[in-house]
């Protein structure tokens, strides 16, 4: 405790120190749209309406700024919310919070300063991944479609140039919009760690964009700058080199729609955080407000679930605020079943349990299924955490990834009854299906596809960097938490093999059916939520977010 008191003290010196010196010399940076007569007189300035008129922007290079050309929102408040409370803790968050309405005073420059200190002073910068992990989502949600249409990639080279640390928005731009070079601000590093302090000029570009572009073509002919009203741009580095430049205002932007996610240049499969909504100051402010009442909510609505049975807890926890909204088949045990193979199969004899096969979307996912048909499942897991175990009102088992004690473990717990599996591996919160193990489609000869979805107002359920233990805290956390479970038909699936081959072409037969089998159970699931399949493994979700393979260990 005496370490991190200390650590926040220094912090609030330091950065009390930080401001006065600044307001000392700082003069206010800020510029108004009345700077339109002054850039009136440069010929090269236009607006940006007449850009989406002209035909022949295939070819030529675009330098844009990003704050002020692509984002629809003015503010930068909420990017820097996300890194003080999903890197910084809840302590950061809060002292970011209480700095918001001195900021405003401050103007741009210094207002930028102040929060790059609160949000950066002593995190390290090889752990630092919120730019890849956290920052995309919300970024992507701010582009303005009539932005990004002036902006995407369509032949020629796209510099992306930011008043936002370069660690913030470098992910974002290269990887999800195809920009080729990015300009922003470098923070400034000490033995690992970095100090809350920014470079005071952005580091040399120019030898870059000459080698990009061309020497002739950087220097003054082929460039297209992009920008708004409100920044200054005669002496900048990079749009003063701009043969023709458009200036976006600020009653452009409130008439710009958000980008569709069908127009993304790549899809946000993945991304990470605990926090579901963008943390505006007046959101944050009701996070704040709402912490203390949903901790206690979540605590009792884990209690009840735990404790008491189906017939008092589904009513409580309904009451509560959580919702199911749950679409059952008329009769379970029907004849009138899907068939992958051959249509006129008749349904095997049922001499052991049903399997059913979910997507993943949180941990809960099992225990919504349990709630919604009222009975007790067995639930197998490729991860789970030794306290989600000892908690869980059903029964869990904890997969080994060998797949000979697997499919032994799970034939042995179908003798036993009802057994529910989540193929995936790992959960998704976008609208997509990771590729489903086919250890399932050997276990049984039918199965039952139940399609579920999620939709969460503060936090995620889930997460990938941090403790797993949490997940369902922080899912009952959420004042009206929904599910919405879909039981589909029941799927008889034959074999496939052919019985008159050599052994080498029936396990060859064999190894192409089991995949065509959880591919089929895939795609069932995947029209029925208006999901896309994806062939991403719970792998590719764990490099990309934690910089691991997922392998999860016991302490969590």
């Amino acid at each position: 405790m005496l370490p991190e008191v200390f650590f926040f003290k220094s912090l609030a010196f330091f950065l009390c120190r930080f401001i006065l010196g600044k307001l000392r010399t700082a003069s206010v940076l800020n510029r108004s749209e009345s700077n339109v007569a002054q850039h009136a007189n440069f010929s090269k300035y236009q607006r940006s309406n007449s850009l989406a008129h002209r035909q022949d922007l295939h070819d030529q290079n675009i330098v844009f700024d990003v704050e002020g050309a692509l984002l629809r929102s003015r503010s930068l408040f909420p990017y820097f919310m996300l890194v003080a409370a999903e890197a910084g803790g809840l302590m950061r968050a809060l002292l970011l919070l209480m700095t918001y309405p001195f900021l405003g005073f401050c103007g741009a420059e210094l207002g930028l300063e102040i929060m790059v200190m609160v949000c950066f002073f002593g995190l390290r910068k090889e752990s630092f991944r919120l730019g890849s992990t956290v920052l995309p989502k919300f970024l992507l949600g701010d582009v303005g479609l009539e932005g990004f249409e002036m902006v995407r990639k369509r032949g020629g080279n796209r510099v992306g140039v930011s008043g936002l640390p370069t660690v913030m928005v470098e992910t974002f731009l290269r990887d999800y919009l195809e920009v080729d070079m990015v300009v922003g601000r470098e923070l400034k590093v000490v033995r690992g760690y970095y100090v809350g302090l920014m470079e005071r000029k952005r580091r040399s570009v120019a030898d870059e964009l000459e080698e990009m572009l061309g020497k002739e073509t950087s220097s003054e002919c082929g460039l297209i700058g992009i920008s708004s009203y409100k920044k200054s741009l005669q002496h900048d580095p990079l749009f003063s080199r701009c043969k023709e430049l458009y200036l976006v205002s600020k009653s452009d932007k409130k008439s710009w729609h958000h980008l569709p996610r069908e127009n993304y240049p790549k899809p946000l499969i993945f991304h990470d955080g605990r926090l579901a909504l963008k943390p505006t100051p007046i959101s944050t402010l009701a996070i704040f407000m709402w912490l203390p009442f949903g901790l206690c909510l979540s605590l009792l609505r884990i209690v009840v679930g735990i404790i008491l049975p189906f017939t008092l807890s589904v009513p409580l926890l309904v009451f509560s605020g959580l919702h199911l909204t749950a679409s059952l088949p008329t009769n379970l045990n029907n004849n009138n079943t899907s068939n992958l193979v051959d249509n006129n199969q008749t349904e095997p004899k049922r001499t052991k349990g049903l399997l059913y096969v979910c997507n993943h979307r949180t941990l809960l996912d099992p225990l919504y299924l349990s709630f919604a048909l009222k009975r007790n499942f067995t639930a197998v897991t490729y991860s789970l955490s030794r306290v989600s175990e000892i908690l869980s009102p059903i029964k869990t088992v904890r997969l080994t990834r060998n797949r000979d004690k697997d499919a032994v473990m799970m034939e042995k717990l179908l003798q036993q009854g009802d057994l529910v599996i989540c193929p995936e591996g790992t959960t998704c919160r976008e609208p997509y299906l990771l590729r489903f193990s086919p250890l399932f489609s050997e276990m049984s000869d039918q199965v039952v596809p139940v399609a579920l979805d999620v939709e969460v107002g503060m936090f995620y359920g889930t997460t990938a960097s941090g403790l797993k233990c949490f997940d369902p805290l922080f899912f009952f956390m959420n004042p009206n938490p929904s599910y919405r479970l879909q039981l589909l038909e029941k799927v008889v699936i034959s074999s496939g093999v052919r019985k008159d081959c050599d052994s080498n072409e029936c396990h060859e037969s064999e190894k192409t059916t089991r995949f065509d089998k959880a591919n089929y159970v895939q795609e069932e699931i995947g029209k029925a939520l208006g999901f896309e399949c994806t062939k991403l493994t719970r792998k590719d979700k764990y490099l990309t977010l934690a910089g691991n393979e997922g392998i999860a260990s016991n302490r969590n």
